[in-house]
């Protein structure tokens, strides 16, 4: 699997015609076959091993292999969703950001938790352990200056200036040893650090989404999408590469199962698939539903949530705002579902609202075979 022997593999198949290849995904050992081969103009499927897998017993690699090729000639082999390299370097940035912000929250937990094991209580009384005051509070309870309640009650800023006396409550009796505050040291250098570096893979992403930002802006019109949610779901499905609304959400993860035997339904949980796109849609979605000024997720979801359940409503206003995706990269226009009538919207989604009905309007009268001026 050397460089050389993979080119010399691609001069191999193009010497024998075989522009075709049909392999196995495994972990990320299919990434350099793939790379050389797409170079070389030879079509590669990525097959998911649930659907080629062998019959027990009768398996070993070469009878794999012949198996493989058996079902591609078929036709039988479905191939697994690989976006192009620009989509998928940007990928590789943008999972390696949610990482990174995991590990930031990580942090943040352990910081707080050093601080509970010591009897300082200060996250009961503030909002955020991570705030100017709480964090002007744990750098001079971290310091080596003796601890001094006026000094301690002028390090809070106006907003808790009324909760001095409960302040001085929640750190009353604290003890932390030399040793303890030399973690919390450690946990925060490691903290700042890490937020440098989501700030390094914040300037290349940048740098990357250049092109993509007329879709990236498309995208912000819906409710609860940001920017961050926006580049996300065009690194992990690219613009447009999909048959189907029904095949993307599928391939994300939130389409309801269907398993029915002898006339009984059985479980219709939604997949595993969509391991970085589905947490990302449906935070949009929590988003969605609480933001005031445009209600139409919110009122969809109090429907769903009292017929399903808070979860499954979720769930469904992120498959909604992932269709919505669909068909805004598909037409290239902004957030302007066929329904929004049916809620209360400025004066300018309502002009957008009757424009998008009269293309419909027309589009549907050419489907029957008349000819619209």
């Amino acid at each position: 699997t050397f460089n050389s022997d993979l080119k010399r593999f691609a001069k191999w198949l193009h010497e024998n015609d075989c522009l075709n290849v049909c392999m196995e995904s495994t972990g990320k050992y299919w990434v350099p076959v793939f790379n050389i081969l797409e170079k070389q103009d030879i079509r590669v499927v990525i097959a998911n091993p649930k659907w080629v897998k062998a019959v027990k017993g009768n398996k070993d690699d070469t009878k794999d292999s012949k198996w493989i090729g058996d079902l591609f000639r078929l036709g039988l082999v479905k191939s697994s969703f690989i976006p192009v390299k620009d989509i998928r370097i940007l990928r590789e940035l943008t999972r390696y950001r949610y990482k990174l912000t995991s590990m930031k929250s990580s942090e943040k937990n352990r910081f707080q938790n050093a601080f509970t094991v010591c009897n300082v209580a200060l996250d009961s009384v503030v909002s955020d352990m991570f705030g100017k005051s709480a964090t002007a509070i744990t750098d001079y309870l971290t310091s080596d200056e003796d601890f001094d309640p006026q000094h301690c009650v002028s390090l809070l800023r106006r907003s808790l200036k009324k909760k001095a006396d409960d302040v001085l409550a929640s750190i009353e009796g604290y003890e932390i040893t030399p040793e303890q505050k030399y973690r919390i040291g450690v946990i925060r250098d490691h903290l700042h650090y890490i937020e440098k570096l989501i700030e390094r893979v914040d300037s290349c992403i940048n740098a990357m989404v250049e092109k993509y930002d007329g879709y990236i802006s498309l995208l912000c019109t819906i409710p609860g999408v940001d920017r961050n949610s926006a580049i996300t779901v065009i690194s992990e499905i690219g613009v447009v590469q999909f048959g189907s609304s029904k095949r993307l959400c599928c391939w994300a993860g939130l389409t309801p199962g269907n398993n029915e035997s002898a006339g009984k339904k059985k479980s219709v949980r939604i997949s595993r698939a969509g391991v970085y796109l589905k947490p990302a849609l449906v935070q949009a979605a929590h988003a969605a539903v609480m933001d005031k000024q445009n209600p139409y997720y919110a009122l969809k979801y109090e429907r769903i949530a009292k017929r399903r359940g808070k979860k499954r409503a979720i769930i469904a206003i992120a498959r909604m705002i992932l269709t919505a995706i669909y068909s805004m990269l598909s037409n290239v226009e902004n957030w302007n579902p066929v329904d929004l009538y049916k809620v209360d919207m400025p004066e300018h989604l309502k002009e957008l609202q009757l424009q998008k009905a009269v293309k419909q309007a027309v589009r549907f009268l050419e489907t029957q075979g008349l000819k619209v001026s």
